[in-house]
C-alpha cells in the first residue's frame, strides 16, 4: 500500500478497507477471554451483540455471533460475566470497523477464576509487593482520614460512625466509587493515588462490603495491587468478611477483616485513650510517691546517725580530745627524748673527760716540748744543753737537759 500511493495517486478508501480486511481474514481463530459489559440482543434479530472488556485494562472490543451459539449459554451469561470465547477477527469493509465474530462462548468457572488468581499472587508475591518489610505502621493519631468506598453502601456508614463515634474530631476524605464490575478496579486504583497525593491524608482505607468470589474481583487486580504497593501512605484493606481475602489484604499495610474493624484500627477510641492516660498518671504518681518515701526513709535514717545527729560532738569535740591526747604523747615523747639525750650527753661528757689530758696533767704529769713543738717521747730525741718546755695542769716553764742527760 505505501510502495503503490502517492499525493498524485492515493488510494481510494474502499481498497483501503478491503485491503486491511484481507489482512485481517488471514489471522485466524483465536481465543480470548473478557467480561461482558455490554449485551444486545434484539428480538428476532439473529445476531447478538456484546461488547467484550479487558478486566484489567480499559481496552473493550465488539462481538457479535449467531443467536443460536448464544443460546447455548444465555441462561448463565449477563453483563459482568467473565467469559471465553472463541472467535474470528473481522473487517467491515463498508464502515471500517473491527469486532469478534464468536463460534463459541464458554463461562469462567469458579475454580479457574482462583487458580488465576492464585498465580497471579505467587507472580506478585515473587516481586517482593507481600513482603512485611514494605508494610507501614500506621499512625496513633490520624488528622484526615482517606476512604475509598461505594456511595452510600454500608461499608462506608460503618467507617465514618464507628471512627466519628471513637474519636469525634477526625476528618474524612471520602472518594465514592464503583466497587463492583469491570471499571471498579481502575477507578479504585485511580481514588488511591489520589489521595496518595493529597497532603492532608494520613492513612487510606480501601473498604467494601461482603460479595461473591466474582463480586470481589477487582479488589484483586493487579493494577490495584501494583498502586497500593507504589503508595506512600499507609493504606488498610476491609474488603468483605473474615473468610474474604482478596489480592489487596496481601499488599496493604494492614489488613482489616470488616470496615468496622478498619475504623477501631485506624482511629484510637477517646474513652479508651483518656483511661490509659488516667491509668498511666495513677501509676506514675505511686512510683514516684513510693520513690520519695523511701528517699525520705533513707534521709531521716542517715540524719538519725551520730555524726549528723550531734555533728560539734562527733566531729569537733571528739576530735579535740584526740588532738588533747596526741599533744600530750607527744609532749611526753619529746621529754624522754630529751633526757635520754640529756643522759647520754653527760656520759659522753665523762669520757671526753676522763681522757683528756688536761686531766692527765692534773695528777702531777707533765708534757715536754721541744722548741718546734713537737713532744718528747724518747730521751734520745733530745740533746745535752738543750731548752725545753715543760707544761703541766696549771701552766708551764722551761726546762734545760743537764749534760749528763739529766
Amino acid at each position: 500500500m505505501a510502495n503503490s500511493s502517492s499525493p498524485e495517486s492515493p488510494v481510494p478508501v474502499g481498497k483501503v478497507s478491503a485491503l486491511i480486511g484481507g489482512w485481517i481474514d488471514r489471522l485466524g481463530e483465536i481465543w480470548v477471554e473478557g467480561q461482558i459489559a455490554q449485551l444486545n440482543r434484539r428480538p428476532g434479530a439473529g445476531m447478538v451483540f456484546l461488547t467484550l472488556r479487558d478486566a484489567e485494562r480499559d481496552v473493550s472490543l465488539t462481538v457479535t455471533c449467531f443467536r443460536s451459539v448464544f443460546e447455548q449459554v444465555a441462561d448463565v451469561v449477563q453483563e459482568g460475566s467473565r467469559v471465553v470465547l472463541h472467535a474470528r477477527p473481522e473487517w467491515y469493509t463498508a464502515r471500517g470497523t473491527l469486532s469478534l465474530r464468536a463460534s463459541e462462548i464458554r463461562m469462567v468457572g469458579l475454580g479457574e477464576l482462583l487458580a488465576r488468581l492464585e498465580q497471579l499472587k505467587r507472580r506478585l508475591g515473587a516481586e517482593g509487593l507481600f513482603d512485611a518489610e514494605r508494610k507501614r505502621s500506621l499512625p496513633f493519631l490520624p488528622h484526615c482520614v482517606g476512604l475509598v468506598t461505594g456511595r452510600g453502601s454500608a461499608a462506608e456508614r460503618d467507617v465514618l460512625e464507628n471512627a466519628r463515634r471513637r474519636w469525634p474530631a477526625v476528618r474524612f476524605e471520602v472518594r465514592n466509587v464503583l466497587v463492583q464490575g469491570q471499571s471498579a478496579a481502575g477507578q479504585v486504583a485511580a481514588a488511591v493515588r489520589e489521595l496518595d497525593e493529597h497532603p492532608e491524608v494520613d492513612v487510606i482505607i480501601v473498604a467494601r462490603g461482603g460479595g461473591s468470589v466474582e463480586d470481589l474481583l477487582p479488589f484483586s487486580s493487579e493494577e490495584l495491587v501494583r498502586t497500593v504497593a507504589q503508595a506512600r501512605t499507609p493504606v488498610v484493606s476491609a474488603i468483605g468478611h473474615e473468610p474474604d481475602q482478596p489480592l489487596l489484604d496481601y499488599v496493604a499495610d494492614m489488613r482489616a477483616s470488616t470496615p468496622t474493624d478498619a475504623a477501631k484500627r485506624v482511629v484510637p477510641d477517646v474513652g479508651e485513650e483518656l483511661a490509659r492516660v488516667h491509668q498511666l498518671r495513677d501509676r506514675a504518681r505511686r512510683h514516684m510517691v513510693g520513690r520519695i518515701e523511701r528517699e525520705l526513709a533513707g534521709l531521716a535514717g542517715v540524719c538519725s546517725r551520730p555524726v549528723l545527729a550531734a555533728p560539734r560532738q562527733q566531729l569537733v569535740d571528739g576530735r579535740a580530745a584526740e588532738v588533747t591526747g596526741l599533744l600530750q604523747r607527744a609532749r611526753r615523747v619529746v621529754g624522754h627524748r630529751l633526757d635520754h639525750a640529756q643522759s647520754d650527753l653527760g656520759h659522753a661528757l665523762a669520757r671526753v673527760v676522763a681522757l683528756s689530758p688536761l686531766a692527765t696533767l692534773e695528777r702531777g704529769y707533765a708534757v715536754l716540748q721541744r722548741a718546734d713543738g713537737a713532744v718528747v717521747t724518747d730521751p734520745a730525741q733530745v740533746a745535752a744543753g738543750e731548752a725545753l718546755h715543760a707544761r703541766v695542769a696549771e701552766g708551764g716553764f722551761e726546762v734545760t737537759v743537764r749534760p749528763d742527760g739529766g
